[in-house]
């Protein structure tokens, strides 16, 4: 578990007693806590113990078995239960994750607040593509390719890939096909909406047209970030922290 930069630490008896809440942040597809680094310097963390997680592969050491979806929500499980945490905020493909996790029977997980997290099929624009190639080497050659293209025009995209040039490729590659996967034998919205209490984070101008009427058609709390990117903790971490100060006020 990594604690970023200025976020405040658990050594104190008011947070090991449980005075501050905890809340457990994982980023998205390729992603890792360093996108959390701005929440940090907000308000939010006077009130709330921010825990920012580097999932394996992306930040921690690789699993010893296969970087699937089921086995990364495992890895969540254990570190909510170790960090007595009952909230999740959880960005892009990690809302699936969140969403396994907070199901299983000795997860505390009791909130997520899912930041354009996986809705429909056409969500997985990033991890999706994985299952195109036939090795780790040959997805991760041509993914930071299509972001070094996509940087030109959009400068939020070189942070993200930077931080994915970092990430194992076995990972990056075995979590994007089973990613591509899931969503072809499930509807992640309605995973995310069976599981917790659940928030969800957009900006309409981000998401699918498929998403947009899932979102239409079903019953979930939601925000809207207006102006943000998909990396809304990057670009607005002073507007996402009152967003998120307000669904758990």
């Amino acid at each position: 578990m990594t604690e970023v930069e200025q976020t405040p630490k658990s050594d104190n008896t008011d947070d090991i007693r449980g005075v501050r809440p905890v809340i457990l942040l994982i980023a998205g597809f390729g992603d890792d806590a360093s996108m959390f680094a701005g929440l940090s310097r907000t308000h939010l963390a006077d009130t709330y113990l921010l825990l920012p997680l580097d999932l394996p592969g992306f930040g921690a050491p690789p699993l010893e078995v296969d970087t699937t979806l089921d086995a990364l929500a495992k890895f969540v499980v254990k570190e909510a239960k170790e960090a007595g945490a009952e909230i999740i905020v959880a960005h892009s493909v990690a809302s699936v994750i969140a969403s396994i996790a907070a199901k299983q029977p000795e997860c505390p997980l009791t909130t997520i607040i899912s930041l354009e997290g996986n809705i429909t099929a056409e969500d997985a624009y990033f991890s999706g593509t994985a299952a195109d190639y036939d090795s780790p080497d040959a997805f991760r050659t041509a993914f930071l390719a299509r972001l070094d293209e996509m940087a030109a025009k959009e400068p939020i995209i070189t942070r993200y890939r930077e931080v994915a040039s970092q990430a194992d490729p076995q990972a990056l590659w075995q979590l994007g096909t089973d990613a591509r996967l899931f969503s072809a034998t499930h509807m992640p919205g309605e995973i995310l909406a069976e599981t917790v209490h659940v928030t969800y984070f957009y900006n309409p101008e981000n998401c699918p047209e498929t998403t947009l009427r899932w979102l239409d058609e079903h019953p979930m709390d939601r925000m809207v970030l207006d102006d943000a990117t998909h990396w809304a903790s990057v670009d607005q971490p002073e507007t996402l922290a009152d967003k998120i100060a307000e669904v758990l006020r």
